[in-house]
């Protein structure tokens, strides 16, 4: 198995016994593989711990704020290094997944997705750095756009745009203005155009 696990907003099978847990009446054989980790000093639920194979290592964590999921991290291989991680809102909904790309057990992507399952948004720290750098947006399954932050100094200097994938153009942001200042345009027969902040209407934001 790869380290980089689906990002469908399909649940974990934790994800999934720890939602019942929390809300059905009595435990299941499986619920019994969940160890509960409450705070010593508000009793109040810290992690649920789960061994889905049973071989006595735990492979999920969720943490919890009582019975409110915060975070799910899952370690499907059981190599010590988290390969997913799901992080859900106040109204307990999926929000997004966290993957590494190095497969080294950093998170540096987090994939979001539309009600239909597609990916609408993917953000990266291309430093990993915990701090995004670049963000991928999607239309129908394809990338539409990027903004990236080349310098990571927190602004945006980079701008990306497809149409069906493909690229368009691509604006830069040179004297630090928070603008594009020149964009190269593609042309579908290979030819490139340069615009210059000499032209302001045409190097704008895509």
């Amino acid at each position: 198995m790869t380290k980089r696990s689906s990002t469908s907003k399909t649940l974990t099978p934790f994800a999934v016994l720890l939602f019942c847990a929390l809300g059905c009446g009595s435990p299941s054989e499986a619920q019994t593989d969940v160890q509960a980790v409450y705070d010593q000093e508000t009793g109040r639920l810290r992690e649920l711990n789960y061994d889905s194979n049973k071989n006595g290592k735990t492979d999920s964590i969720g943490y919890m704020d009582g019975t409110r999921v915060l975070r799910v991290e899952v370690d499907k291989d059981e190599d010590g290094k988290v390969d997913r991680w799901e992080y859900y809102g106040a109204d307990q909904k999926l929000e997004k997944v966290g993957l590494s790309r190095a497969n080294d057990g950093t998170v540096d992507q987090w994939v979001y997705q539309g009600t239909d399952g597609t990916v609408v948004k993917m953000e990266i720290s291309t430093r990993r750095d915990g701090k995004v750098q670049r963000t991928e947006k999607y239309e129908h399954g394809a990338l539409a756009a990027v903004e990236e932050d080349t310098d990571s100094n927190g602004a945006v200097d980079k701008w990306e745009t497809y149409s069906g994938g493909v690229l368009t153009s691509v604006a830069f942001d040179t004297e630090g203005t928070g603008h594009p200042t020149r964009r190269l345009v593609y042309g579908s027969n290979g030819a490139i155009r340069i615009e210059t902040s000499a032209d302001a209407s045409a190097v704008t934001k895509p």
